[in-house]
């Protein structure tokens, strides 16, 4: 691709931000985009001479969300690029292009539930995304349902979203009550008759959820869990709590909560000499800035749970052994477009599972042979493909994501390793942590 070109692509995609930043409490046009080269598409409603499937939701440009909203714009934009750059999607003998149609919620439950009524009553769109975060998306989905939209979750990962008895939300994302999932699959792997659980954290609705399910899985796989506590959000002392796991005769560590604070007890636990076979906590060991603040001596070895990781091994062989329809780029393909389209920057799992979500949408108008919301509801519940973002089915009842596993990701010399799921895995688990246990 020529230098040129790519300047271009950087340009438009600034100015399509740039565009959606200027949405005001729901005012202005919206911005929309069939992400082909990068160009902005005519406004909702100017279809013209083309087929096309309009994709309308929100994301958050600003506010506590913008982060992850910038990443799922990308990551929206680039399965668009894919999808109507390998023939759009086939209905019935028609061809269709996807176009997405946007507002900026600004991070604002306000801002979500005026502009997904905007986007069905005025832009007319076929088919919603949820916004970025389980607060935004539980704000979004009664909109939906009133309407009769169906709507795509790509970052509401908290099971309370499906137990409303909504009929038109599907889910692309692990729950989080899947979260540590992976973690308690991998102990079981082991063999070792001598795990004992800790579970240490925040005492916060997500991860209680996280933790509380895990619970009741490692019990069910006959783990055994010797203590539990939660903490305070912003505790950073955890002397007492590691004091007391310890004379448990704990040897592995799950829970965790953000950042911060999974950075200290990670910390804590090391220098108050807890010996520990197996780390794995929420958040904090999936950002580099974990292994940089802790360093080789206390960092490798810890794991965490994460939607999607670049490196996964999922592909099309993969898909057909175990049952699978492929549907979509590679893992190569979709980071080469990913950087193509956003500025040569790398996508981390906010992006990948927005991408899904887009892929997994129009793999079931496809199978639908419609744009009828109903019909595509029900054409998800016969649905089972897999693409560069790992296995994806849902409970039909629901619309819960059950087949999407968690990976967990372990630091490893200073790299960020896929272990688990084995499907998934890039290198082989450090297990018992060499730095942390010792037979001596």
């Amino acid at each position: 691709m020529s230098g040129r070109l790519v300047g271009v692509i950087v340009v438009a995609i600034i100015v399509v931000a740039a565009a959606a930043l200027l949405a005001t409490k729901g005012g202005g046009r919206p911005t929309t985009t069939t992400a082909s080269a990068g160009k902005t598409a005519s406004p909702a409603g100017a279809v013209g001479a083309e087929a096309v499937i309009k994709v309308g939701g929100t994301v958050s440009l600003q506010g506590k969300f913008a982060h992850e909203g910038k990443l799922a714009l990308c990551g929206f934009r680039t399965a668009i690029e894919w999808i109507n750059g390998h023939g759009g999607v086939r209905v019935a003998g028609k061809t269709y292009k996807l176009k997405l149609v946007y507002y900026d919620d600004k991070s604002s439950k306000d801002e979500v539930q005026k502009l997904y009524t905007k986007l069905i009553t005025q832009d007319k769109v076929d088919f919603l995304l949820a916004p970025y975060s389980s607060s935004l998306t539980l704000a979004a989905v009664p909109i939906a349902e009133n309407y009769h939209k169906l709507i795509i979750s790509h970052g509401g990962a908290s099971d309370a979203i499906f137990a409303k008895g909504y009929k038109y939300i599907v889910q692309a994302l692990s729950p989080a009550s899947k979260y540590l999932t992976s973690a308690i699959d991998f102990l079981v792997s082991t063999g070792d008759k001598d795990i004992k659980i800790a579970f240490i954290y925040e005492d916060s609705a997500f991860s209680k959820s996280v933790a509380k399910a895990a619970i009741e899985y490692a019990k069910k796989k006959g783990l055994n869990i010797v203590f539990e506590q939660t903490y305070p959000k912003g505790t950073t002392d955890f002397a007492e709590i590691i004091a007391s796991a310890k004379k448990t005769g704990a040897n592995v560590l799950l829970g965790g909560g953000h950042f911060q604070d999974g950075l200290q007890l990670v910390k804590q636990a090391h220098d108050l000499g807890w010996r520990l076979k197996f780390i794995s906590i929420l958040v904090a060991p999936t950002l580099p800035d974990f292994y940089k603040s802790l360093g080789p001596n206390i960092a490798n070895g810890v794991s965490a749970p994460a939607q999607w990781e670049y490196g996964v091994k999922y592909s099309p062989e993969v898909a057909e052994k175990e049952g699978y329809e492929w549907y979509g780029p590679t893992n190569d393909e979709y980071i080469s477009l990913y950087k193509k389209l956003c500025g040569n920057t790398m996508p981390d799992y906010h992006a990948a599972e927005a991408s899904a979500a887009v892929l997994y949408l129009a793999k079931a108008i496809e199978k639908a042979g419609s744009l009828d919301a109903d019909k595509v509801r029900s054409a998800f519940n016969g649905l089972k493909i897999m693409t560069f973002f790992g296995p994806m089915q849902v409970d039909p009842a629901t619309g819960k994501q059950i087949a999407h596993p968690m990976v967990l990701v372990q630091w490893q010399n200073g790299e960020k390793k896929i272990i688990w799921p084995k499907a998934a895995a890039t290198a082989k688990p450090l297990y018992p942590l060499p730095n942390w246990w010792s037979e001596k």
